[in-house]
């Protein structure tokens, strides 16, 4: 028995937002120009991304939850398809609007239709695979026999200026000799933005037209070696625990202090992000699935920023595993980096360009800093 995906489909809100709108549409903090924008951008390589921002007014266009319905609502998997038929329904994020309840059941209420099965995922940019996998799951073993998987973000919520904090002017000075450390910082100002994606699975393939079969997903964590990367809610103490911002004197005190924003340990980053994922995850996966480089058409890698390109293709070369760039897609250029929505907008802008041929395999890789989780999956185009 086997499970396929037989739609994919994106929703990116609102127009494209150029470089040299960033700024204009996010708001300057504390009124004075990012001195890291230019350098942070430079090194990332995005030239445009979306966000659900109003670029007249300021005003949110679009909940996380809106964002994700309008993905689903635009997957086409047969011609009379519509949301009342779905019977599992996964959401992944890192950004859902609210702490209670689950963003999955909010996607539900947006869409509509019949009662149905309900997961939420959490996590950063496996979120979004942690839903696939459990929608594969689901209907493979026969409890549904059609599930719907999605990622979204709306990571502009976390990035406009009236809720992020000044930058450090030595850490902005530093940037020019050590381009990692726009992982700290206003780096998440300039790299992640806002949409969703949505997936269709079924156990049988579309009658018409190009399905992928997936043949596995892998998720691996490696918290049992590697304490926190990312993280938001929690300060990072000394010994490289987290205390939550509940454990915080009082509200008043979260508030005034950054304990609700994204923060990222860029040294820890660094040191261990590639590492992880090609030294400690790769081999156990080859030896399993008796993976060869030559055997994948296309690799979709889901990267933060394309500073990280030239190292992965090198280590996955070193590790005897080299896929050329030839045989590389990405989107992050043109769509930005949507966290855990991001591999859902990679795979549907490849699935629907014509450039896949009945047989192709597709290796994709997902990586979170989080605590290093690292996804990896297959798919087979038939």
């Amino acid at each position: 028995m086997a499970v396929y995906i037989t739609d994919l489909a994106s929703f990116l809100p609102n127009a494209p937002v150029s470089n040299q709108q960033m700024e204009e549409i996010l708001g300057m903090v504390n009124q004075l120009p990012s001195r890291t924008r230019r350098i942070i951008l430079r090194n990332n390589r995005i030239e445009s991304r979306h966000y659900a921002i109003d670029p007249q007014t300021g005003a949110t266009t679009h909940s996380n939850a809106q964002l994700t319905a309008e993905a689903i609502r635009r997957l086409k998997p047969q011609a009379d398809f519509n949301p009342e038929q779905i019977e599992c329904l996964c959401c992944g994020t890192s950004s859902p609007d609210q702490l209670m309840p689950g963003h999955g059941v909010m996607v539900h209420g947006e869409l509509g239709g019949r009662p149905c099965e309900v997961l939420s995922a959490a996590g950063i940019c496996s979120a979004g695979m942690s839903a696939l996998k459990y929608a594969w799951l689901n209907v493979l073993s026969d409890q549904s026999s059609n599930a719907v998987a999605t990622g979204s973000e709306l990571a502009s919520s976390f990035m406009r200026a009236r809720i992020c904090g000044a930058i450090d002017p030595q850490k902005a000075t530093q940037l020019e000799e050590q381009p990692t450390l726009s992982f700290e910082a206003d780096f998440l100002r300039w790299m992640l933005s806002d949409g969703a994606g949505a997936a269709y699975l079924s156990k049988r393939p579309a009658s018409d037209g190009l399905s992928l079969r997936i043949d596995w997903i892998e998720l691996l964590s490696f918290a049992n070696q590697l304490e926190t990367c990312m993280y938001a809610g929690a300060d990072k103490l000394a010994d490289g625990s987290l205390r939550g911002w509940r454990e915080n004197e009082s509200l008043t005190a979260t508030l005034a202090s950054d304990s609700l924003l994204i923060k990222q340990d860029v040294k820890l980053l660094n040191q261990e992000i590639i590492t992880t994922a090609v030294e400690r995850s790769l081999p156990r996966l080859i030896d399993k699935h008796q993976l060869a480089a030559e055997q994948i058409d296309w690799f979709l890698p889901h990267y933060s920023s394309d500073y990280f390109r030239q190292d992965l293709h090198d280590r996955m070369a070193q590790i005897g595993f080299g896929i050329p760039f030839k045989r590389w897609f990405t989107n992050l250029t043109t769509k930005g980096n949507t966290g855990s929505a991001s591999i859902y907008i990679i795979l549907e802008e490849l699935f629907h360009s014509g450039r896949l041929e009945k047989g192709q395999k597709l290796l994709c890789f997902i990586p979170e800093s989080g605590r290093f989780s690292m996804c990896y999956m297959q798919l087979t185009v038939v």
